[in-house]
């Protein structure tokens, strides 16, 4: 173990001797790695952050959930979209009848939306979206208030023109969210007070909802100010604990076939959205941005496999007599060829947490105009490191080998 430590000790001190000892031929020869542990790194760490925010602001729509509604959720360029418009909209004796005939169903709620102005006072904000709902949603989409409080069991129940509102709106109407507390303000000529502020949400990739800039009623309140039907209905189903989406799916297209007595022959008229599944299908998209990262790095790092294995022939030739001299005292051919692979790889190392250092700073810079922060993980640090250790050993290998047959006596003659 002591012969390894100093065998490790000696190639370190000789890797930084050759660094100082020519700094721009070393530097010029490390440029390679650097950029390609540059590349590979940013990449990675940005896919990684931008991968972290899109599946986490997805979940925030609803975690292990299912959406009820007349569309297929998805779209794209060949949307059958005559296929979904004359289905009939969920509705919310449906989701009544759901709740009391599905085994799997944890929380789930009816849900309406409808856009419009709201005003206080003089202050007037416009094109913000109102959503009428059940008591379980708050529950699936994991809201939380920062001032006052959500809306009561009875409020929902009674259908009291009680409102919860995002922050942004607090803020553009009040100034701050604790003055929302208790005013009573005007969406599209209906007055309502204010019982709670719903806590910042932030920017977000899957901005279903952006609560931040909208207001949360009872959903019997909504329906005496508009028709659900002609309001965007949908109902949101949530499994129980440890329940598989898969069995969920399989339990509520029994269930609702039956709400709606279509017989084995028909097909559904209904469409069950796995939100969970949107998660999944980003995979693919990073997989490829990844690839294409390792593509560019992988040039890089090549030409700076050739750099360093030009450093170790040269260092190979210059220590030709100290290499003769430690094989005439006694040292064996595979110590000279584990100092020199031990030395090339520490080279690599150096070019490599330069990259890294330089994939700091530019992690650093984008956190601040990215609407997500940038994270460099434990294992894609472990992964960059790795990478230089093996491209150190393959580029040492040769030069090392060349080092360890060498012909003591002919060796200490060479000058």
């Amino acid at each position: 173990m002591i012969k390894i430590l100093t065998i490790l000790w000696n190639s370190f001190k000789l890797a930084i001797g050759e660094l100082k000892a020519n700094k721009l031929r070393t530097f010029l020869s490390l440029l390679g790695i650097t950029f390609g542990i540059f590349c590979i790194i940013g990449v990675l760490a940005t896919v990684d952050s931008l991968k972290r925010k899109v599946q986490g602001d997805i979940k925030k729509v609803g975690s292990n959930s299912i959406y009820l509604d007349k569309w297929e959720y998805g779209g794209g360029e060949n949307y059958p979209w005559w296929k979904y418009i004359n289905r009939p909209v969920p509705r919310y004796a449906e989701m009544q009848f759901i709740k009391a005939k599905s085994s799997l169903t944890g929380n789930i709620a009816f849900l309406c939306r409808q856009n419009g102005n709201a005003s206080y006072k003089d202050n007037i904000l416009s094109n913000l979206s109102i959503f009428g709902t059940s008591e379980d949603f708050s529950k699936i989409q994991s809201l939380e208030t920062e001032a006052g409080r959500y809306l009561s069991e009875g409020e929902f129940a009674r259908g009291t023109p009680s409102v919860v509102v995002g922050h942004e709106v607090a803020v553009q109407l009040f100034g701050e969210s604790t003055f929302a507390i208790g005013k009573i303000i005007t969406f599209n000529g209906k007055k309502m007070e204010i019982t709670g502020v719903i806590t910042k949400q932030g920017q977000s990739f899957a901005n279903v909802f952006d609560f931040d800039n909208a207001l949360i009623i009872p959903y019997v309140f909504f329906a005496s100010m508009y028709a659900p039907d002609n309001n965007s209905p949908s109902i949101l189903i949530q499994g129980k604990e440890g329940v598989p989406t898969k069995a969920l799916v399989d339990d509520l297209t029994g269930v609702v076939r039956q709400i709606r007595k279509l017989s084995p022959t028909q097909a559904d008229n209904f469409s069950l959205n796995d939100i969970s599944s949107f998660a999944d299908k980003t995979e693919s998209l990073f997989a490829s941005i990844n690839l294409g990262g390792w593509a560019i790095a992988g040039l890089s790092l090549i030409v700076g496999a050739f750099g360093v294995a030009n450093i170790m022939f040269v260092t190979v030739r210059e220590r030709t007599s100290q290499i003769g001299l430690k094989k005439a005292i006694g040292a064996k051919s595979r110590t000279i060829l584990t100092e020199f692979l031990i030395e090339s790889a520490f080279l690599c190392i150096i070019g490599g947490l330069i990259g890294l250092f330089f994939v700091w700073i530019l992690a650093t810079v984008l956190s601040t105009v990215l609407p997500f922060p940038i994270f460099i993980a434990p294992g894609i640090v472990i992964l960059a490191l790795s990478i230089c250790i093996i491209l150190g050993i393959l580029s040492g290998i040769i030069p090392a080998s060349i080092a360890a047959k060498m012909d003591p006596v002919v060796a200490i003659r060479t000058k």
